[in-house]
């Protein structure tokens, strides 16, 4: 087998859902295999992956082990030769696999592989590619001053070595994530990332970023970004520095002292957009069954293009490939707001940014 997907849930049974389709689309040329890992959801998430997908392997945990543990256990059945871990708050284009895979066969010494991931309102999430977080990196990133801390050597849309990439998604033959033993436990959320592209690195493999693919990843929608986020997180990084930089006591307290910092200053930093002046379903297929069954106030088109300032528009993913509706999101320079209509499904969901959960409206 080619390719395992492998997704980790907890309490995002829609957006799951949403990544499922996207994948499932995405994989129907490739020998490939969807591993769900639930870690004890309460809503309703393995009883619709269940009903909905019978072909994807699922894992019920009886705990909330973590990311790191979570999707150990999922990377342990798997069959594929590559590994592609992946948020169930995303969605994938078509030939995402297919590019990322082709790209990955040219490549000696191959470390792990990410790609272009936007967040719900179509804006380029620097995380993608990053450099190693030195603390002198990390403190001057606190301080106001990312430059170093992205990999800023290669554009959006580029492709080449990088050093850090994102748990969002992250491709990796199965052979390497075990020889650098997977996800290190000791973290339970955050950081983990960071680590298993140091580790890689440190085994002498390669990372690279290809820009020539995008993603969607909602971002909010795992953990809501508020104070319990932020200690996990900088709790995570003094970890990783931890394990990787200790070196004395004074480089020890600069640490110490940029994550309190951190913690202390970080801000809720959600975009103000301005009130919705309409909706619009954007559909493919456009017929008087679709028209009659709408509700009065969407008006209804084909294209985007003819989509005014401040409107929330609704892409049909029943008439529409992800890949084009990825595209719709990323190329326009309007004050839109969106959300995206499943095929098959009864709900559109969308989120406006990457600090706060999303939204998920039942038709």
């Amino acid at each position: 087998m080619k390719l395992s997907i492998v997704i980790l849930n907890y309490n995002v049974r829609y957006f799951l859902e949403l990544a499922l389709k996207s994948v499932e689309a995405a994989i129907c040329d490739i020998d490939a295999e969807i591993i769900v890992v639930d870690n004890n959801s309460s809503d309703n998430s393995c009883q619709m992956v269940r009903a909905l997908f019978p072909k994807v392997k699922l894992i019920e945990n009886k705990d909330n082990f973590g990311f790191s543990k979570g999707n150990n256990i999922g990377v342990a059945i798997a069959k594929g030769e590559y590994i592609c871990i992946l948020n169930p708050d995303t969605v994938v284009a078509e030939d995402t696999f297919t590019k990322l895979l082709a790209f990955s066969e040219t490549k000696p010494e191959l470390g792990i592989v990410g790609c272009r991931l936007v967040n719900g309102n179509g804006k380029f999430l620097p995380e993608s590619k990053r450099n190693i977080p030195t603390v002198k990196v990390s403190l001057k990133k606190i301080l106001g001053s990312s430059r170093e801390y992205y990999a800023n050597h290669l554009s959006q849309e580029d492709q080449g070595a990088v050093n850090i990439l994102v748990g969002a998604f992250m491709l990796i033959k199965k052979s390497v994530y075990n020889a650098v033993g997977g996800f290190d436990e000791d973290y339970f959320m955050y950081g983990e990332d960071i680590d298993l592209s140091y580790k890689v690195l440190k085994a002498n493999y390669k990372n690279y970023y290809y820009g020539e693919t995008t993603v969607i990843h909602f971002k909010g929608e795992s953990t809501l970004k508020d104070s319990n986020y932020a200690r996990r997180f900088f709790g995570a990084m003094q970890i990783f520095y931890e394990k990787h930089f200790k070196q004395n006591l004074v480089f020890d307290l600069a640490v110490w002292f940029g994550i309190k910092l951190a913690f202390i200053f970080r801000r809720r930093r959600s975009k103000v957009y301005k009130n919705v002046t309409e909706y619009v379903f954007i559909s493919k297929e456009i017929n008087k069954a679709l028209e009659a069954n709408l509700p009065s106030k969407l008006r209804l088109d084909s294209q985007l293009t003819s989509v005014k300032v401040n409107a929330e528009v609704i892409f049909d993913a029943n008439s529409m490939s992800y890949k084009d509706i990825i595209a719709s999101i990323t190329n326009t320079d309007k004050e839109l707001t969106y959300k995206i209509l499943p095929n098959k499904s009864n709900f559109i969901l969308g989120s406006n940014d990457g600090f706060s959960q999303g939204k998920v409206i039942i038709l």
